[in-house]
């Protein structure tokens, strides 16, 4: 089935103007779900808004969003009001600024997408604006509405295409400093750290997908099809390993990095 496209509308810098799309770059669709099940019936379980005050179920045509100004006190916007919202980012994507991209850090980075032409005939203009942010090792920076909220956006040329980060608003990054600072100003030991950097030479390896593998989802998809085999058999889990005492987790750190450095060159004999 074709991945329906997350949003449509105009990547534009200045006078330069061309269609564009937005695809997801991220899916969950395989990720293992379950449905909530009454287990004498093994029908689904419906979930129903409910007042909480009175208890009776809410009726769709009834609900509506409502904005807390004070204790059980709320402003009710209509979904007509929140629709009447229009701003020009709904539909485009105007590039207002543009900044190194090593200059904005990892943790500003929310949700990725893939922008690309959506138009033939705009293909052109779409590939200058790439290329010239490309050249010269900039993205640009706009803001785009998603889900009725306008969010600060980072382009990023990436091949042929665009990669269109979310960037977290500013009140969502907390600063490191504050977590940080209990951390002591003592220096690495100067007999650890060779050890140290021969385990990591020695475990060094090239950038791999099955490094972020999902052991967890894969043991469950495994006990899913033991269980449509036998059906009425039920799986019988592995034993989990007995925690260790906490005296036998306290070791010594030389100890073991040269323990570490010993067993990694046994290995590579």
């Amino acid at each position: 089935m074709a991945i329906r496209p997350h949003w449509k509308g105009y990547l534009k810098l200045s006078l330069v103007t061309c269609p564009v799309q937005m695809m997801p770059a991220t899916s969950e669709s395989e990720k293992v779900r379950f449905h909530t099940l009454n287990r004498q019936t093994q029908n689904r379980v419906v979930s129903h808004y409910v007042d909480a005050v009175t208890g009776k179920e809410v009726k769709e045509e009834d609900e509506v969003k409502g904005y807390q100004r004070g204790e059980d006190e709320y402003v009710i916007l209509e979904d007509e009001e929140l629709e009447n919202v229009a701003l020009e980012s709904t539909r485009t994507i105007d590039i207002s600024t543009f900044t190194p991209r090593d200059s904005i850090e990892w943790i500003w980075l929310d949700t990725p997408y893939y922008l690309s032409p959506d138009d033939p005939v705009g293909e052109e203009a779409f590939s200058v604006i790439r290329d010239a942010m490309d050249a010269q090792n900039m993205v640009g920076i706009s803001r785009l509405v998603i889900s009725r909220r306008e969010r600060a956006v980072m382009l990023e040329p990436r091949g042929k295409g665009i990669v269109l980060w979310t960037l977290r608003y500013g009140d969502e990054v907390r600063e490191e400093d504050s977590y940080f600072d209990a951390i002591g100003d003592g220096k690495a030991d100067s007999e650890m750290m060779p050890l140290v950097q021969q385990l990591i030479k020695k475990q060094t390896k090239d950038w791999s997908a099955k490094m972020v593998a999902d052991p967890v989802q894969e043991r469950l998809l495994d006990i899913i099809a033991a269980k449509k085999k036998t059906l009425k058999k039920p799986v019988k889990g592995k034993a989990k390993p007995q925690p260790s005492s906490p005296a036998s987790n306290v070791v010594n750190i030389m100890d073991a990095l040269k323990k570490s450095v010993a067993a990694e060159k046994r290995g590579g004999r």
